[in-house]
């Protein structure tokens, strides 16, 4: 096989490992370990009077019971607001066990350890709680009427208020030729990954040494939190993410509560302990995300530019801040898309509810800025009944206007600054993929057959890869195996695979000879997390960056032993030898024992070596000054902004007016990550991403009553869509390398959940000629709009009626 494989389309190595049985997730790990369970709140809202723990205690195989009255030191604390912002100004979080009050359904209360679980689950029915019931707040609507606060001390139950702005608003208003104003709402989902999450601690207590395994994306951030509500030593502390059954975004909050008990339990008890979180105990007690409403005033003229937005959204960020309001401001600054808006203000009033806490789900903010643009776009199209391709394609920043700096600031503390791009050519791949300009045609026929048929598009840019850093190891040993590692840690993206191309690639060596670790803070101890795309973009150019400096050590010391220059050497297929020379080369494994001078033999290898193996410059130290033994290196990437990665969409559907079911009958994206490492495992990434967009647009929603009583927690009820659902998806790639780092990349892992509502709900619209305001929606909630007398018809479909009608 080749070296030089960037770019391919490699099958990812890791899937022959996890299709057939031999992955190790964390139940896998710690079949004799004590098990723990928790008694969580039933009641959204209330004060805990009493816990009689009492009845468990006979309960045979109990081994420990801990309430919030056991928690010391930095663990009776609250758990942290992860990032700081100046702007919320009302953070709140929970404590690892609830002391006082409890604030949505299935907070922690009580932790029961047992030598199994079902003991331990026995256990914990038996514990009474006894509570006072309060007053309970759900949905963006109520938390903004606060009649009742979820926080006494927080009587208007705001957190935060984000506000970003560029120019000055209401004059450009005023002076606009046309304004539109609306409000729609976008409702509350979350990520089911199919391995909920889980931990397994381990305490060594001769040399004081815990080693803990957890389903997370941040392994390096949770080893920092245990040690600090631990008070342990940093180096003391292992934490390890084994394979992951999935995160979106869930398993980047830290530290879960579990996170911290189970080993503070395994360290009081001198004993192994585990817990893996049930289906029930995901739904009610991990994190959910997407609710908004959203107030939008647009200004435009004659041609559908737009001259001035004003958008005004509330937020739903659950009980608790953990995450901050990484979500509003993303939502915030990624609203603005592909298009040039000369005036521009959002706030943002993120607000308390007796709901699960809200914290990024694959999109994080995205797809709902995306909702709101885009159906601004529709807007503007419908009320001058123009072409909903021709409104964007007057708005888009064009390709000689990058660098382009939106005078906002990101997620990152850093500048909105799009790093390169052409929004006009994605569009124009997305019109001919999809077959814009034969949407009459595919309507007429739909009606022939008795279906209504619509189409729809949405584009978006994406911010990837923000910092602050990661970093990147590569060894080459004296077998010829290539050893790599990072931080950050991998769930399902086919990160073996991607950093194994680039080692490969940039080193020179068989892929097969290339061996990935994630996630191991004993491999790699400083790093971020996976999430907002930026696996590649970072890790993937620190790793290049280590396999550079690998690459030129190998050099240096192959060219002494060839006695040439080490400009006139190449490595390939793992043999470093003079160009146009094959001959006179040396196996880069050879290098690599050459670069550690040995006293002692211990293998023919070593022999290589050792002191007396060869002559030797006696003017020098075996070991060069600034030098290290061994042929690795270590380097790390920090970028100066995030890189910004851009798509279109387009979805077609059918509606069978008897049902009013909606068939998602063709898909279309164009997707532009800059440069590709691998464009299979990119394809994968908007395929597992348009079925998450699907699932947003129709299926997803988490239904909590007046009570806070979540109605659909468990997958009987919880809608998610099956491959029967999901289109199958046509996609394009469009290439603008990213100035800003060295292998020119952005991101590409949340591409295609991003526009998917917006689309969908732009081809629901066009068939029924209703405006669709809210989403998801259900073919009986599309059944009560088109029946509803007070349902708005779209201008277009006023006119397609012959009414005259003219917005």
């Amino acid at each position: 096989m080749t070296t030089k494989l960037f770019g391919e389309p490699v099958r990812r190595r890791e899937d022959a490992r996890l299709i057939t049985g031999r992955g190790r997730y964390l139940d896998d790990i710690g079949h004799t370990a004590l098990a723990a369970a928790f008694v969580r709140s039933p009641h959204a809202h209330a004060r805990i009077v009493d816990i009689d723990v009492e009845p468990a205690l006979d309960v045979e195989g109990l081994v420990a019971i801990y309430t919030y009255e056991d928690l010391t030191g930095p663990l009776a604390e609250p758990l942290p607001v992860l990032i700081p912002h100046p702007q919320l100004h009302s953070p709140r979080t929970g404590y690892p066990l609830a002391t006082g009050e409890v604030n949505h359904v299935g907070e922690p209360i009580v932790m029961v350890v047992a030598t199994d679980r079902y003991l331990a689950e026995d256990a914990a029915e038996r514990i009474a709680v006894t509570y006072e019931e309060l007053p309970v707040v759900v949905g963006v609507d109520a938390a903004r009427a606060a009649e009742h606060a979820v926080h006494e001390e927080i009587p208007d139950n705001i957190a935060a208020r984000h506000h970003q702005e560029t120019g000055d608003v209401d004059p450009a208003l005023a002076a606009s030729p046309h304004t539109l104003s609306f409000t729609q709402y976008i409702e509350r989902s979350a990520c089911m990954p199919m391995e909920g999450k889980g931990v397994h601690a381990r305490w060594d207590a001769d040399d004081r040494s815990l080693r803990v395994y957890t389903s997370t994306q941040a392994s390096t951030s949770v080893r920092a939190a245990i040690a600090a509500k631990l008070e342990l030593s940093l180096d003391k502390v292992e934490v390890i993410a084994p394979d992951v059954g999935g995160g979106f975004g869930v398993k980047i909050v830290h530290p879960w509560p579990e996170e911290l008990l189970v080993p503070m339990a395994a360290i009081a008890l001198r004993a192994e302990v585990k817990w893996a979180e049930d289906r029930r105990e995901h739904f009610i007690s991990s994190a959910h995300e997407r609710q908004q409403r959203q107030e939008i005033t647009v200004g435009y003229d004659d041609d559908g530019r737009i001259t001035a937005l004003d958008v005004h959204i509330w937020h739903d960020n659950g009980a608790y801040t953990p995450y901050g309001i990484i979500v509003p401001i993303v939502t915030a600054t990624q609203l603005v898309g592909p298009y040039a808006l000369p005036v521009y203000r959002v706030i943002v009033e993120s607000v308390f509810t007796n709901t699960v806490i809200v914290t990024p789900y694959r999109g994080a903010g995205r797809p709902q800025g995306c909702f709101a643009m885009e159906r601004t776009m529709d807007r503007i199209a419908d009320a001058l009944g123009l072409d909903r391709a021709v409104v964007r394609e007057r708005n888009l920043i064009q390709p000689d206007q990058f660098p382009y700096d939106h005078r906002l600031t990101f997620q990152d503390g850093r500048p909105v600054i799009y790093d390169s791009g052409d929004y006009p050519g994605l569009l124009a791949k997305l019109r001919k993929l999809v077959g814009w300009e034969e949407a009459e045609s595919l309507r007429a026929d739909a009606e022939a057959r008795g279906k209504l048929l619509g189409v729809g598009m949405a584009l978006y840019v994406e911010g990837t890869g923000p910092g602050p850093y990661e970093g990147g190891h590569v060894q080459v040993l004296g077998s010829g195996k290539v050893l790599v590692s990072t931080g950050l840690t991998s769930q399902g993206q086919g990160h073996e695979t991607v950093f194994a191309q680039i080692v490969a690639s940039e080193l020179g060596v068989p892929i097969e000879d290339v061996e990935v670790t994630t996630g191991d803070t004993r491999r790699f101890g400083y790093a971020v997390g996976t999430f907002a795309s930026r696996a590649a973009v970072m890790s993937g150019n620190a790793i290049a960056l280590a396999a550079r400096g690998v690459r030129e050590k190998a050099l240096r010391i192959a060219a002494d032993v060839l006695e040439a220059d080490p400009g006139d050497l190449e490595i390939e297929e793992g043999v470093v030898q003079v160009k146009g020379t094959p001959g006179t080369a040396i196996p880069l494994r050879t290098v690599a024992v050459l670069s550690n001078p040995l006293r002692y033999a211990f293998d023919e290898a070593a022999k290589q070596a050792t002191q007396f193996a060869g002559p030797a410059d006696d003017s020098k130290p075996p070991v060069a000054v600034g030098d290290a033994p061994g042929l690795e290196h270590r380097d790390y990437y920090s970028p100066i902004r995030s890189t910004f990665a851009s798509g279109a969409h387009a979805a077609i559907v059918e509606i069978d007016p008897a049902t009013w079911e909606i068939d998602v009958v063709k898909y279309a994206v164009v997707h532009d990550c800059g440069n590709i490492v691998n464009p299979m495992i990119v394809e994968g990434q908007v395929q597992g991403g348009v079925a998450q967009g699907v699932g947003g647009a129709l299926y997803e929603r988490m239904a909590y009553d007046a009570d806070g009583q979540l109605q659909n927690a468990s997958f009987m009820d919880f809608l998610m869509p099956y491959a029967s659902e999901v289109p199958d998806v046509v996609i394009d790639h469009q290439e603008t390398p990213s100035p800003l780092n060295p292998l020119g990349l952005k991101g590409a892992g949340e591409a295609g959940v991003i526009p998917g509502t917006a689309a969908i709900a732009s081809a629901i619209e066009d068939a029924t000629g209703r405006r669709i305001a809210a989403m998801p929606i259900s073919p009986t909630q599309l059944y009560d709009l088109m029946r509803s007398p007070d349902s708005e018809k779209t201008a277009a479909a006023a006119r397609r009626a012959g009414t005259g009608v003219d917005a």
